[in-house]
Order: structure tokens, then C-alpha cells, then sequence
């Protein structure tokens, strides 16, 4: 009997005794703060002209919570329409994306483009304001913004959140508000289209002259690696006074194998394809010439296609809100006025008869190429074959009407 009392009064107290300890392990678990960590993501750049100069995100891991998220602001659609239209006239609308750790890490990977990471060191209440704004930019009214490729971009705006989160201020190690710097718009243009000849053949006829003035490091940080590297050298200077590093480790979390030359195009060059064009031009000028022919042909397709691409520009210097895209000196070469003249050109030509714009034309072009230096804009050199082929069959007319028998 007393065995069996015993034996009860061992399992009662065996069963109810562990009660209060469960109870204060799962007390004190829930008070434990989220273990959360805070990164920022740069992705390198890939092939297609929008992945030229990488991408910013940052990661949210709780780990309590089970949560691995990455915050994009760089989310666009192509099929919106009049994208185009809207893009060059700088009306594209970005918006913010939120997407699983996992899949965005196959994304870049079957891109073959590598992923840093950047590890914050923020404090507890840190993180959870930038949480906070990240989840209400993320609200369906507020993920969408007007997007600025210089100014307010997928790089910027992680900058932005990381800062404005911080309970005291960021310090940088270098000055980032002086623009004595030597670098501008077009250099870093420059350096992240290099491999992509067209593309930046074409970034250079669109950009005008403010893109040749010098810039200050933050500016610059419109290029996620230049925030990676700001960032890294960065610190955070409490209330108290207190500094501490921005960022405690980085690591490399998708690694490909690729570098920025597996994406580089090949082919015939903007440069060599103006040579050739020159070439051409030039010998069926001197042909035309010797046989007393206009060739008017050449001259409609060469003033036919300046005058589109000069409307192309002046729209852009006119109407787009795009910064540096005004004033661009191009315009003294390819402009709107080739279209609105040609027919009388053309006529006159046919006629071999002298046109006063092609005479007009022989001046502007060949004083922009007396002061193609001193000119206030970087331009691309295979301008210059382009502006001789017009240059030359300016000159023609005048030539044929001169031999023209009276």
C-alpha cells in the first residue's frame, strides 16, 4: 500500500512540477526580442541595357518570425503603355517590390549576375523603424514613385530609407557634397556601358552638356556599387556621441562565376560603322562629281535620317524632365530642320540648282568641326564621320552648280 502511495504521490509531483519551469522558458522566449537583421543587397550588372549598372535592395531576416524578405524598389512594366514615350519624357512611374529571399536569389543567379551583401549594424529600434517605412512604402497608395535615373532610383532609395532610420546621423569618410571631383554623369555612364558600344553610342547622343560637369560622391551614389563602397567605410554617430561602423561584414552570397565581360557585346562598332558610312559617301560624292550627277538618293537618306534623330533630341531637350539632357550642342548637327527643308532641298538638288540651306548647312557644319574642342560637351568621336558625310554633300551642290554651264 505505502509502495503504491508513494509511486502516486512521485507521479503527481513529476507531472505538475515541470509546469512552472515550460511556463518561464515560454515567458521569457516571447519576451525575447525578434532576432532581426537588416542587409543591403548590390547586384552586378547584367546584358540588357536596364542591368548595365547593377541593382540595390535590402534584405529582412527575422529570425524568430521565420521572415527572409528583400525590399526592390526597382520595379517596372514594359507593357504599361507608352512606356517608351514616357520614359524618354521622364514620366516612368518605379514602384516597390517585396519578394522571398529564395527566389530572389535564383533570380540573379540564373541571370549569372553576383550578389553582395552588406550586413547593417543597427540597433534594435533602428530596425524596426526602417522596417516600419519599408512596410509603408510598400502600402498599395505608396510603392509607387516617379522615377529619376540620376536623382531617385532603385539605389537611391534604399540610401534614403537606411538614413532617415538612423537614430543620430551617418558620417561618410570622404566629402559627399563637394562636387570638385573630377567625375561626371557621362564618366560613370561611361564605365558601366563599357563592352556596350551602341548602348553607349546612344546614351551619349541623348546626354547634353550638364552631363560633362563635375559631380559631388553623393551624386554619384545613383550607382548601386557606390553605395557599396560609401557604405562600407561609413559610420554612425549616436545622440550620445558615440560612433560605430554602418556596416559589421559583407559578404558574397550569389556568386556566378561571371564578370561584367561575359555580358559584353560584340560586332561592328558606332565607329567603325560611321567609317564605313563616310567611305562610302565620300567615293560616290567624288563619282557623282567627275559624272556631273546629283545622286540626290544619298542626300535624302542621309538628311532624312539626321532630321529624325534630331527631332529625337530636340524633344528630349525640350519636354523631357530628364536632367542633363539639355542643352546638347548635337542639335548643330542633327536637328528637326533637315525634315522641314528637304523637299525644297531636294528639288533645288535635282535641279542642280544651289540650295541656300545646304549652304547654311556647309557653314554650321564646318564650323562645328573648327570647334569641335572648345565645344562644352563630350562627343562621341563617330560623330564626327557622320557630321563630315552631310558636311560633304553640302559641299557637292555647290561644286555641281558651279560646273553647271551657263
Amino acid at each position: 500500500m505505502k509502495q503504491n502511495l508513494y509511486i502516486s504521490l512521485y507521479l503527481i509531483f513529476f507531472l505538475l512540477c515541470p509546469y512552472p519551469a515550460i511556463a518561464q522558458m515560454q515567458a521569457q522566449r516571447e519576451s525575447t526580442p525578434d532576432s532581426i537583421r537588416i542587409s543591403l543587397l548590390t547586384c552586378a550588372p547584367g546584358g540588357e541595357i536596364y542591368y548595365l549598372f547593377g541593382h540595390t535592395a535590402i534584405r529582412y531576416e527575422n529570425l524568430t518570425r521565420g521572415i527572409d524578405a528583400v525590399f526592390n524598389y526597382g520595379i517596372f512594366d514594359f507593357n504599361t503603355p507608352n512606356f517608351t514615350l514616357r520614359f524618354a519624357l521622364g514620366d516612368t512611374d518605379y514602384q516597390l517590390g517585396a519578394t522571398n529571399y529564395r527566389h530572389f536569389v535564383s533570380e540573379y543567379h540564373s541571370l549569372g549576375r553576383d550578389v553582395w551583401q552588406q550586413t547593417l549594424n543597427l540597433t534594435q529600434d533602428e530596425k524596426e523603424r526602417l522596417i516600419n517605412r519599408l512596410e509603408e512604402n510598400y502600402r498599395p497608395e505608396n510603392r509607387v514613385y516617379r522615377y529619376n535615373f540620376f536623382y531617385d532610383n532603385c539605389a537611391t532609395r534604399p540610401r534614403d530609407q537606411i538614413e532617415k532610420s538612423i537614430d543620430g546621423t551617418l558620417q561618410y569618410a570622404d566629402n559627399m557634397t563637394d562636387s570638385n571631383t573630377g567625375v561626371t554623369y557621362r564618366d560613370l555612364l561611361h564605365k558601366y556601358s563599357e563592352g556596350h558600344l551602341w548602348s553607349r553610342f546612344g546614351m551619349d547622343l541623348c546626354m547634353g552638356s550638364k552631363a560633362d560637369k563635375p559631380i559631388s560622391r553623393r551624386e554619384m551614389m545613383f550607382i548601386p556599387f557606390n553605395v557599396q563602397e560609401y557604405f562600407n567605410t561609413a559610420r554612425i554617430l549616436d545622440k550620445k556621441g558615440q560612433a560605430r561602423p554602418l556596416v559589421t561584414s559583407e559578404e558574397k552570397v550569389v556568386i556566378t562565376g561571371k564578370t561584367a565581360a561575359d555580358f559584353q557585346t560584340g560586332g561592328i562598332s558606332p565607329m567603325q560603322s560611321a567609317l564605313l558610312l563616310f567611305v562610302i559617301v565620300t567615293a560616290a560624292t567624288i563619282y557623282g562629281i567627275r559624272k556631273g550627277k546629283t545622286l540626290w538618293g544619298i542626300d535624302l537618306i542621309l538628311f532624312f535620317a539626321a532630321g529624325v534623330a534630331g527631332c529625337i533630341l530636340a524633344f528630349l531637350a525640350l519636354f523631357s524632365q530628364h536632367p542633363a539632357v539639355s542643352p546638347n550642342y548635337l542639335l548643330f548637327v542633327f536637328h528637326p530642320f533637315h525634315l522641314l527643308c528637304l523637299p525644297c532641298m531636294l528639288n533645288r538638288v535635282r535641279k542642280k540648282k544651289t540650295s541656300r540651306y545646304m549652304i547654311a548647312d556647309l557653314v554650321v557644319l564646318t564650323l562645328f568641326i573648327c570647334f569641335w574642342a572648345i565645344i562644352p560637351q563630350r562627343i562621341d568621336l563617330a560623330v564626327l564621320p557622320l557630321a563630315l558625310c552631310l558636311l560633304i554633300r553640302s559641299a557637292s551642290n555647290l561644286i555641281l552648280t558651279y560646273k553647271r554651264p551657263s
